[in-house]
């Protein structure tokens, strides 16, 4: 079924709703007349017959998917995957998983949620690149089968990749979608460039804060200046470690909810008064560790905040606390802690089992990578800091940085933040960005099409996609 065909549809439910309201042709003109389905039609009509491009996001903690056109993804589940060990996979064979070469994996929350024997946390990823071809795929059937539902060879694929990804993979990654996936047209476009275009900029300093890196990647006229490239490893994944430590030191167990059968109330501070299940069993210790990490994510996301200046102990103790409850019923008030966690993104000088001072606090990792690049182009860099992923969410990151920086920036130059307010956007730049570009009628010369494809080998990617 074609976007038009289903937006004509969604169009004649309205139509019976608001029965007569307008007289309605089932032409393109018509629906276009109609804001609400006009950017899907759109792109209907310029790709002539290529309807509905897919563009594919995938990142170290989640997998976003969906059409082209619209404005946020209709698939956003984990990238890790449950992998069922070899003995097992003969016996099972049930509705959510997939199957390939003989190895079962587990894909997308709740069947990565069940707690099961023998069943191993892999990711496809390491380094924001592709590293486990069979688990990559089985995420790419899992989208197609259960998001998108339809066939990979009706739609062209834009697919979003890590700035310094090799040539060896993006020729690898070009040959799997045509040979296996048979799609009409591919193009392979860096993350921090949609970033940019998702925020309305061909130029600027795009700092990416996920969960395994934090990265500021210079971006000018759509090309990424690879000499730029700053990394740091300090990012969510990082604060979750720091999480840890501090639930070790005050010794709160972390019970992940699987475990708990029931549970009562207690006072503030009591020991927590909880039932196990029985029969649970024996899970993968990476298995246990994921479901640990979030409830650790959760406290994350609901506790810790960014000092506004550099952390500061007397501040730091006059600050409200926030109460928190563990999935077991343990309760708590954290105070000076909630700003001591996130400080070692900015200052990582001070955090417990760093090696020295090697590394980069984000300030710094943007300051770095605009000083690398060429002097005439920094200000449009220092003019343009946009702030993507999900780490930047944390509570008072964005003004932390802000005030980093302009003590930084050259007083020669004016510094502007972009972050969007919006979670989603944050979170899905990228893929809001590739929504934009796949639908411009501009971009569809860019494609690399199935034809271009069989004529120039899979080093085609190389040439056509910057």
């Amino acid at each position: 079924q074609l976007p038009e065909q289903s937006a004509a549809k969604d169009v004649d439910t309205m139509q019976n709703v608001n029965d007569g309201l307008f007289e309605l042709e089932g032409t393109l003109e018509a629906i276009q007349s109609i804001p609400l389905f006009s950017p899907g039609i759109r792109i209907a009509a310029s790709a002539g017959d290529e309807v509905g491009a897919l563009v594919f996001d995938i990142g170290s903690f989640s997998v976003r998917a969906g059409y082209a056109g619209e404005d946020c993804p209709k698939a956003d589940f984990p990238t890790t995957v449950g992998l069922l060990s070899h003995d097992e996979a003969a016996v099972e064979l049930d509705g959510d998983k997939e199957t390939k070469s003989g190895k079962v994996y587990y894909i997308d929350t709740n069947s990565l949620h069940v707690p099961r024997e023998n069943t191993e946390i892999i990711s496809p990823l390491k380094n924001g690149m592709i590293e486990d071809w069979g688990c990559f795929q089985a995420i790419l059937d899992h989208t197609y089968n259960k998001h998108i539902k339809s066939e990979p060879n009706l739609h062209p694929v834009l697919m979003s990749e890590a700035p310094w990804n090799t040539r060896a993979k993006r020729e690898k990654l070009t040959e799997l979608m045509f040979e296996h996936y048979s799609i009409p047209a591919f193009f392979l476009c860096k993350t921090a460039v949609l970033t940019a275009f998702a925020n309305g900029r061909s130029t600027g300093l795009v700092l990416d804060s996920g969960a395994t890196h934090t990265t500021a990647i210079p971006v000018h006229d759509g090309y990424i200046l690879q000499q730029g490239i700053v990394k740091s490893p300090l990012a969510g994944d990082f604060i979750s470690m720091q999480c840890r430590e501090l639930f070790q030191e005050m010794n709160i167990e972390i019970v992940p909810p699987y475990m708990i059968a029931a549970k009562e109330a207690v006072r503030e501070g009591a020991p927590p008064n909880w039932k196990k299940k029985e029969k649970l069993p024996q899970v993968s210790k990476s298995w246990h560790s994921y479901v640990c990490n979030e409830v650790i994510q959760d406290f994350q996301a609901s506790v810790l905040q960014v000092s506004d200046s550099p952390y500061d102990e007397q501040v730091a103790a006059q600050m409200p606390t926030v109460h928190y409850e563990m999935p077991n019923g343990y309760n708590t008030d954290y105070g000076a802690e909630r700003l001591r966690i996130p400080e070692g993104l900015f200052d990582p000088s001070n955090v417990k089992g760093l090696s020295g001072n090697t590394m980069l606090g984000v300030g710094h990792v943007v300051t770095t990578s605009i000083g690398m690049c060429d002097i005439d182009i920094r200000p449009g860099l220092y003019g343009s800091v946009i702030v993507t992923g999900g780490n930047t969410l944390l509570q008072g990151f964005t003004d932390r940085l802000n005030r980093e920086l302009s003590q930084k920036t050259p007083p020669s130059m004016r510094l502007k933040l972009i972050a969007s307010n919006s979670t989603m956007e944050r979170r899905f730049s990228p893929w809001i960005g590739g929504s934009i570009l796949a639908s411009l009628g501009t971009f569809q010369q860019m494609w690399i099409s199935k034809q271009e494809y069989e004529e120039g080998g899979k080093q085609c990617v190389e040439r056509k996609c910057p």
